[in-house]
């Protein structure tokens, strides 16, 4: 544990980005009304070469659920609240795709060089889901032991281990129709509007790609501590944080694990930026005690700066 979680520490601050399957249609539209953030939305639609004011305000939730664009908006649209909010987190952390937020949040990558590497990951991963017919499914509840023997008698894999009850299991179509025929006991599965299986094997296509868009950046180390999806640790050295990045594409996200280092950090208090919900629920569930804020609307604002004090 670093020196400055050893003493007493009143109140530790996390900040999280979600990840992809949070964004709903028009969530950006009241953001817009904050002064410098559709110029900054703007500038940032340069850059990943799509229309974020417009996808997040007038598009439909099938045109958002498309890869190149759900993952180029949603890091956006966290980075656009974290600078609306002003906060200096002690602690960082994302979601699959809410790491690159949580990066350029640390200083690891700067937001327009965060915002490069998700477009070359979005539509790279895009490709990969074209190639077979994947996807994701979330189960809630039951014996985890029997939940996880379930997903790999299917030969699927356990993509998100996200704590509080809850995994999400990926592969193919055919393989997810199987296992709902065959659901653990006690367990609820719900089909994620995801447009493929992420954090699995069938993302390695998409890995190599990644690898070669982060070969042109040179990465800070970060400023904050900054937890990484694969093992839930802190990651001391940028470089090392972005190659991560590139690995995690076909790797489970480890949750659960990240909420575990939280809690040994004594984090106290956690703000979901937009379009937060996710993981704070997950919070509510897996760390007891912990103070929430969830970013949806500007109005939020208040209650997480009131948080803060």
């Amino acid at each position: 544990m670093s020196d400055l979680y050893r003493g007493m520490v009143d109140f530790v601050l996390v900040l999280v980005a979600p990840g992809q399957g949070a964004q709903t249609p028009g969530f950006l539209t009241p953001w817009l009304e904050l002064p410098g953030l559709a110029e900054r939305l703007g500038s940032w639609s340069e850059v990943v070469g799509l229309d974020l004011i417009a996808y997040g305000t007038t598009a439909g939730a099938d045109e958002i659920r498309d890869t190149a664009v759900a993952q180029p908006l949603l890091v956006a649209a966290a980075l656009a609240s974290a600078e609306a909010l002003g906060a200096a987190p002690d602690v960082v952390a994302g979601h699959s795709v809410g790491e690159f937020a949580a990066a350029a949040l640390a200083g690891v990558l700067t937001p327009e060089q965060a915002l490069t590497l998700v477009r070359e990951r979005a539509q790279a991963m895009a490709k990969a889901a074209a190639v077979t017919e994947t996807g994701m499914t979330a189960v809630l509840g039951g014996d985890e032991a029997e939940v996880l023997a379930a997903i790999d008698r299917h030969g699927l894999t356990p993509a998100n281990i996200n704590g509080a009850g809850q995994i999400v299991a990926g592969g193919t179509l055919e393989q997810l129709a199987a296992f709902k025929d065959d659901a653990p006991a006690r367990a609820r599965l719900i089909p994620l509007s995801v447009a493929g299986a992420f954090h699995t094997r069938h993302m390695a296509p998409a890995v190599e790609a990644l690898r070669e868009a982060a070969a042109s950046v040179t990465p800070a180390d970060p400023r904050v501590t900054l937890l990484s999806n694969s093992d839930g640790q802190a990651v001391a050295g940028g470089a090392e944080f972005v190659d991560r990045l590139v690995r995690q594409v076909s790797s489970p996200v480890r949750w659960h694990s990240c909420m575990e280092t939280m809690a040994g950090l004594g984090v106290t208090g956690m703000i979901e930026l937009l379009p937060g919900g996710t993981l704070t629920g997950l919070a509510r569930r897996g760390m007891r005690g912990v103070q929430t804020v969830a970013l949806k609307t500007p109005d939020d604002l208040d209650a997480a700066r009131e948080l803060i004090k």
